[in-house]
């Protein structure tokens, strides 16, 4: 099993279409008012929008995206008008992560994380039954 694509419920997605290709994530569908889909810059992964009436409530929706080079990534968006809520900061689960918000409050961290991502040093050994 793959992971193949995360959807975030959004209130306009013309609007938020500005938003994440200023992210980096490529348009590959553009079926207003309704939907739109990305390819992200890395992997086989995409990422889509579709439009809502309702959005959750609470802390709603939060989406990661892996960024090689954090630092100078976060620079690049922050010239180019995009706001964080927090500059990379080292986690104590051992992942570098910025965050920031969608323009419907979606939460989205970009992060590296490196062997950590997978492998970090509490990760469960399997286990042959």
């Amino acid at each position: 099993m793959n992971l193949n694509q995360i959807t975030v419920p959004v209130s306009d997605v013309e609007k938020a279409i500005v938003f994440y290709q200023k992210l980096g994530l490529k348009l590959i569908v553009k079926a207003l008012p309704n939907y739109a889909r990305f390819e992200c810059p890395d992997g086989d992964a995409t990422f889509s929008l579709s439009q809502r009436a309702t959005l959750p409530k609470g802390d709603g929706i939060c989406v990661y995206f892996e960024c090689e080079e954090l630092d100078s990534y976060v620079s690049e968006l922050q010239q180019k008008g995009i706001v964080f809520d927090t500059e990379p900061v080292d986690e104590r689960w051992l992942w570098r992560e910025a965050k920031l918000r969608d323009l419907d409050n979606n939460k989205i961290i970009l992060y590296h994380a490196g062997e950590n991502r997978k492998y970090p040093p509490w990760r469960v050994e399997e286990h042959t039954i």
